[in-house]
Order: structure tokens, then C-alpha cells, then sequence
């Protein structure tokens, strides 16, 4: 296949394609620590002040002089304050329950329930009303003011449970690594079995191409590499793969130095294209075509990584692989970081996204 044919079929996966927004849904991932922690004397406080503060800025709204404004702050702190502690109380009661939920649902449930406390808080201001205390309550604008309230407490609830979560995410990428490791290790072996006997100069050379590559694969480089390393560390690999298979691997780099610094997890992008020479250069007889590319688009890096399959998709695999490196991406970059994977006209191409 002639190098413009294959570059044709690897355009950018549609945005908005149901496709894409399957492939890119992260799988789930163990909650690392509950957002909705309600039930602690620093939390309630925090929030009790919050709400307070946003209450007492409302009420010098029309207010005249500071026994005016007093009056208000106690009239709306008659609403504002039982409201306040029930979504707090129902955040508590609701908080595993919660974390059950996509990260985005829990978001729209506090709202929810904020909403349905600003209510409450109307219903109270109500009541003062009926004795002949205040005006009737606007019940639209406090379920909305409930709802805006609880968007920004949970907005600080899940910066609290970010700060707490550093040991618990490094862990768990620490896991996932160990995890893709040994996978990495025995399929490269295998790369050198295969030539010993037939061919034992080419094997003692790619055993020494192997000791060298696992010295810069295994040791211990933290949560996160540069996207430079990575690549590095793909062309020791693809170097052996080469003796393997020789013309049937046909590789293409298309690299931005501009990327070079983007972050990423350990061993990410090696996985990815040990999976393309596995499904699509070792079961054709003719081998295939491989491409590799970087590129800075603003504050994103987008990186590439695209076969032809010859010899057709073939049976589905588990999919080990890829599930990897979505759970530790998704780790490190949250909602920053993307994967997509798809297969179109005969190419199989991942797209991943991280921040520049």
C-alpha cells in the first residue's frame, strides 16, 4: 500500500460520532475518594460560612443603612440556614450511594438536591411570612439560588477530595503498570526465542537491544514521563520488532517537537504499538503499514498511532491493552486526557489527546 492511501485513512475520528464517544468512555474506575464527605465539623462549618457570606452580600442589596441590611441577613438566614444544613445532612446520608454515579451525575445530583434545599429554605421564609415578618419568598429564585450554591460547594468538596487522593492514585497507576509490565516483557521475549535458533548472531544482538530497552522500560520513573521518552522507548521496541519480522514491518514517524514535553503515563504509548504489530503486521503474510505521529494543536497533543490489516480485523481480543491505558490516562489527565480507537477502510487507528 503506497503511503498516500494510507495517510488518506488516517484523518481525524469524528468528534461527534457515536463511535468516538464510545471508544473514548473511560472504563470505570474505583472511586478514589467520596465527594460528597458531608459529614465532618470542618466541612459543615466551611459550608455554613460560605452560604452565609453569599446571604450577607445578597441582603445589602436594597438596603438602606446597616440596621436595614441586619434585618434582612436574619430574615434570609431564617431560610438560608436550615436549607443549608439539609443538603448537608442529605449529602452525608447519600454520599456512597453517590459516588456509585459518573463523576458528572454526582455534579448534577448536588444541584439537584440544592435546588430541592432552596426550596425548603423558601418554604421556611414562608412560614416567617405568614406571622407577618417578611414578604413572600420567591420560590423560583431560591431553588435556583439553592442550585448555585450547591454547583459551588460541590465545586470545593471535590477539590478536598482531589487533595486527599495523590497516595490513592499513585497506587493505583502503579497497579496498572505493574499490570502492563510483565505483558510487555514476555511478548518481547518471545520476539528473541523465535530467532535463536534460526538465526543466533540476529538473536544475541536483539538480547542485547532487549537488556537495554528493559532498562529504560522498567525502572522506576514516577506517575508521569514526556511524551519524548515514550517515543523512545516505541522506537527500541519497533527496532526489535524489526529483526522479527523485517520488510513486513514497515514504520512511518511523523513527529512534533513541539509535543515532545506533553506528559504521560509510563509505558503508555509502547502497549499501543506493540498491539499494532500484533494484529496487524504478525498475521500477514505480507506484513503492514505502521504510522506513529505527534502534533501540538494549541494546548493539546494529539498522538496517533495507525495500522493497516491486511489480513482483515480478525476476532475481537480483550481489549487488556487498550483498557489499560484509558484507566491510566484517565488517572493522571481526568477529563483532560482522550482515547478514541476505530477501524475504518481497512486501518485500525487509536487517537490519544493530553494536555500540551
Amino acid at each position: 500500500m503506497k503511503e498516500p492511501q494510507i495517510l488518506s485513512a488516517f484523518q481525524d475520528l469524528p468528534a461527534n460520532s457515536a463511535e468516538a464517544a464510545a471508544a473514548r468512555a473511560p472504563s470505570p474506575v474505583p472511586a478514589r475518594a467520596l465527594v460528597f464527605d458531608a459529614c465532618r465539623a470542618g466541612v459543615i462549618l466551611r459550608a455554613v460560612l460560605f452560604v452565609e457570606t453569599a446571604v450577607g452580600v445578597g441582603a445589602m442589596f436594597g438596603s438602606a443603612n446597616f440596621l436595614e441590611w441586619l434585618t434582612r441577613l436574619s430574615l434570609l438566614t431564617g431560610g438560608a440556614l436550615p436549607a443549608t444544613l439539609t443538603w448537608l445532612i442529605a449529602a452525608c446520608s447519600l454520599k456512597r450511594p453517590l459516588a456509585r454515579l459518573p463523576r458528572g451525575w454526582q455534579h448534577l445530583a448536588g444541584v439537584a438536591i440544592g435546588a430541592l434545599a432552596g426550596l425548603y429554605g423558601c418554604g421556611m421564609l414562608a412560614l416567617i411570612n405568614f406571622t407577618g415578618f417578611a414578604e413572600p419568598a420567591p420560590w423560583l429564585a431560591s431553588a435556583a439560588a439553592g442550585a448555585l450554591l450547591a454547583a459551588l460547594v460541590v465545586a470545593g468538596l471535590l477539590l478536598r477530595a482531589r487533595a486527599q487522593a495523590p497516595a490513592a492514585t499513585t497506587a493505583r497507576l502503579e497497579e496498572l503498570q505493574a499490570r502492563i509490565q510483565p505483558h510487555f516483557l514476555f511478548n518481547t521475549l518471545n520476539s528473541a526465542i523465535a530467532l535463536v535458533r534460526a538465526e543466533p548472531a540476529k538473536a544475541e544482538a536483539l538480547l542485547e537491544d532487549l537488556s537495554d530497552l528493559f532498562r529504560h522500560a522498567l525502572v522506576d520513573r514516577g506517575e508521569a514521563v514526556t511524551l519524548a521518552q515514550e517515543v523512545q522507548l516505541a522506537e527500541r521496541y519497533l527496532s526489535i520488532e524489526q529483526v522479527r519480522f523485517g520488510d513486513r514491518l514497515h514504520v512511518t514517524w511523523a513527529l512534533d517537537p513541539a509535543a515532545d514535553q506533553a506528559r504521560l503515563p509510563p509505558l503508555l504509548l509502547q502497549p499501543l504499538v506493540e498491539n499494532a504489530v500484533k494484529h496487524g503486521v504478525e498475521p500477514s503474510a505480507a506484513g503492514a503499514e505502521l504510522r506513529i505521529s505527534t502534533e501540538r494543536r494549541g494546548g493539546i497533543v494529539v498522538i496517533k498511532v495507525a495500522n493497516t490489516v491486511p489480513a482483515g480485523p480478525g476476532a475481537p481480543g480483550h481489549g487488556l491493552a487498550q483498557d489499560n491505558v484509558r484507566d491510566r490516562l484517565n488517572l493522571l489527565h481526568d477529563v483532560q486526557g482522550r482515547f478514541q480507537a476505530q477501524f475504518k477502510d481497512g486501518v485500525y487507528q487509536v487517537r490519544i489527546e493530553v494536555p500540551a
